[in-house]
């Protein structure tokens, strides 16, 4: 979504798709260092334009389709809940669709010329529930589902609320310029990026290792996608007891991979958020713009 609070004239709600790139995928936002997801630039843009066109004559507001974001988050992570592989490819799905929601309802909000401050807060609202709601659906399945809530679950929970710290502690970034009375924080790298040469030199180093992307909703969903497949087909070697049994001879209990991974993701989710908030407090970010120009 747009920030501010401003609307210009109504554009026609049926422009053809070259009218309605040029306005609502302009390169300024396509270009984004930190806000465009490397997603909507490979793929998703492609298919959002689409479904911006179908909004538009149904007068749907941006705020409305933005809050859809959010539905599609939790109904992604419910259907974690439920036992078996398919689950992890719905939830992968329905995770693209809430992404791709995320370009429209911005897309549509620059072509109606409109902006919002309530667009940008439903739009972190949905982000945060999103994410931290995932590693929670996961933990709950890795315990059987609602009515077998355990260590898993727990497992779940903490790594959902490092996730969810983790996001609070870049937009308190914003809360505490404001506070200040300072402008907007640019997407210039270098206000990201450490004072320290030492600091510089170990945060381009993680560029090879991005660990601390696993936690966004696309990137989870699929990570898990992938694991959950991984298991699969060791279950149908022999080699991983079947969900729910003790398969005879197996030499690894079931869904191996999944549990590996929720007991990495704990360590991971603390050394992301720690590291970001590390990143902040060493980065130019909340220095006064005198000392940063």
């Amino acid at each position: 979504m747009l920030s501010g609070m401003s609307e210009q004239p109504t554009r026609s709600n049926h422009p053809t798709m070259a009218e309605l790139r040029a306005v609502s995928q302009p390169e300024t936002v396509l270009g984004r260092r930190n806000s465009e997801h490397w997603a909507g630039a490979l793929y998703l843009r492609k298919g959002s334009i689409y479904i911006t066109r179908v909004l538009l004559p149904t007068g749907i507001s941006a705020n409305a389709v933005t809050w859809w974001i959010a539905i599609l988050g939790l109904l992604a992570a419910a259907v974690l809940i439920l036992p078996g592989w398919w689950p992890f490819l719905v939830c992968a799905i329905v995770i693209q669709l809430s992404i791709m929601i995320d370009c429209t309802d911005g897309e549509i909000a620059r072509w109606r010329g409109q902006s919002s401050a309530a667009g940008v807060y439903i739009d972190r609202i949905c982000h945060y529930l999103t994410e931290t709601a995932l590693p929670i659906g996961f933990g709950i399945h890795l315990d059987g589902g609602l009515g077998h809530l355990g260590g898993w679950t727990i497992i779940g929970m903490a790594t959902g609320i490092l996730v969810l710290l983790k996001k609070a502690f870049g937009d308190l970034v914003h809360v505490a310029r404001t506070y200040q009375g300072w402008p907007k924080l640019s997407e210039d790298a270098e206000l990201a990026a450490p004072r320290s040469s030492g600091l510089r030199s170990l945060r381009g180093l993680l560029r090879f290792f991005p660990f601390f992307r696993a936690f966004g909703a696309i990137e989870y969903s699929l990570i898990l996608l992938v694991f959950a497949t991984v298991d699969v087909i060791l279950r149908l070697a022999g080699i991983e007891a079947p969900i729910g049994g003790a398969g005879a001879g197996a030499a690894l209990g079931s869904e191996f991979i999944l549990r590996i991974w929720a007991i990495a993701a704990l360590p991971l989710a603390a050394l992301t958020a720690g590291g970001y908030l590390l990143s902040i407090l060493v980065s130019s970010r909340l220095r006064p713009p005198a000392e940063t120009a």
